[in-house]
């Protein structure tokens, strides 16, 4: 049987411009490509979480525009849920302009729209599948006090929680509290914990608040590391060709949410988590790069 995974978060659509490096303050530089497709932190897991497996209901928020209709298109066409999407009539469809350059890096601005105004209606729309589901992950790319919602409705349901925190945010620790598992790259710990310059494993281990509770904090190319009150350790990143790495956090979360949905230890939840982000880094876009079951179990089985 498929695990269920729940994803509450956002869709912005993707604008990007590819070129052979980012332009400086002030600075007209020529673009060598541009493509639209969709994107969100929470879309992109919903697509990556699908694509390895899952069953995946996406709640959420769109506007009445013709980016709307490629979210919904895009859901429908990965077989993603969409019962508990709203088309929300007084705000736009969030949009992310990115721009690339030919080293793979990334600069985003993120104009959230619609995201921004979810309600707990929303959630309780939900709470029967919610409360079936084996995960229910979210990220900061929608009102804050419906990231604390979901978490609390989801905890109170005995479903395990991934809170995301990205992009870097600041949330009350009671909020934090309720995450089963924290995703945070280096840039977002530094700002969830208040502690710029420290260690990762103690700005880590400040957020923690039981002996169960996972800071698993993404690396980039040096791959990711997972904190507890009593113990650490760091899982190495596959070495790839890089072109894109923008949707590389996003990838890492839906594999390690399937992972983790599926019985996998913590450890081999990481590696997998590994293997889909270090995929998707070879591919451009966000959610056309999220790559598919059969391609993560080919790509770990050759590391072997």
């Amino acid at each position: 049987m498929a695990p269920k995974i729940v994803v509450i978060g956002s869709f912005n659509m993707d604008l990007t411009a590819y070129m052979e490096r980012l332009p400086r303050p002030g600075e007209t530089v020529n673009g060598r490509k541009f493509v639209t497709g969709p994107g969100g932190k929470g879309s992109n897991q919903a697509v990556a979480a699908v694509r390895l497996g899952a069953e995946v209901w996406f709640i959420g928020r769109v506007g009445e525009d013709v980016f709307a209709e490629a979210a919904i298109n895009t859901w429908k066409q990965e077989g993603i849920h969409t019962e508990f999407v709203i088309r929300d009539p007084d705000y736009a469809t969030g949009v992310a302009p990115i721009w690339v350059d030919d080293r793979g890096e990334n600069s985003i601005v993120v104009v959230l729209g619609s995201n921004l105004n979810m309600k707990p209606a929303d959630v309780d729309s939900a709470a029967d599948i919610i409360a079936s589901a084996d995960v229910l992950i979210t990220q900061l790319e929608i009102n804050y006090d419906i990231v604390a919602y979901a978490l609390k409705v989801a905890k109170e349901k005995g479903v395990r929680t991934i809170l995301n925190p990205a992009p870097a945010g600041t949330l009350p620790a009671e909020v934090v509290a309720l995450a089963d598992y924290l995703t945070p790259n280096e840039t977002e710990l530094e700002v969830l914990s208040g502690m710029p310059g420290a260690e990762v494993s103690v700005a880590a281990r400040s957020l923690l608040t039981t002996e169960e509770q996972t800071a698993v904090v993404t690396l980039g190319s040096a791959g990711a590391c997972f904190v507890r009150k009593s113990s650490s350790a760091q899982m190495p990143a596959y070495k790839v060709n890089v072109v894109d790495t923008t949707g590389a956090g996003d990838a890492f979360n839906g594999g390690f949410a399937v992972a983790l949905a599926e019985g996998k230890s913590l450890e081999a939840a990481i590696q997998f988590a590994n293997a889909t982000a270090a995929l998707s880094v070879t591919r451009p876009g966000t959610a056309p790069a999220m790559p598919t079951r059969a391609e993560v179990d080919a790509f770990l089985a050759a590391q072997q």
